[in-house]
């Protein structure tokens, strides 16, 4: 069983993942869309494999339970 520290670093690592990865999908659009087609579509393939990545965390993190408290 994790610890209540592991657990809250996992819980950090989740949002930042999920959030960073938006936001490199949104900057993906708007870059294509100036003329940059080839660094908007790498953006959001990028952007959208690490929010990808932070929902599968959540996932894994809602079967975690925390250890005992000591």
């Amino acid at each position: 069983m994790p610890s209540a520290q592991a657990l809250q670093r996992l819980h950090t690592l989740i949002w930042v993942l999920v959030y960073g990865g938006l936001i490199a999908l949104i900057l993906g659009i708007a870059t294509a869309r100036a003329g940059d087609d080839a660094l908007g579509w790498s953006l959001m393939v990028g952007g959208s494999v690490v929010a990808g990545a932070g929902v599968v965390l959540i996932a894994v993190r809602s079967r975690l339970k925390a250890g005992p408290h000591a």
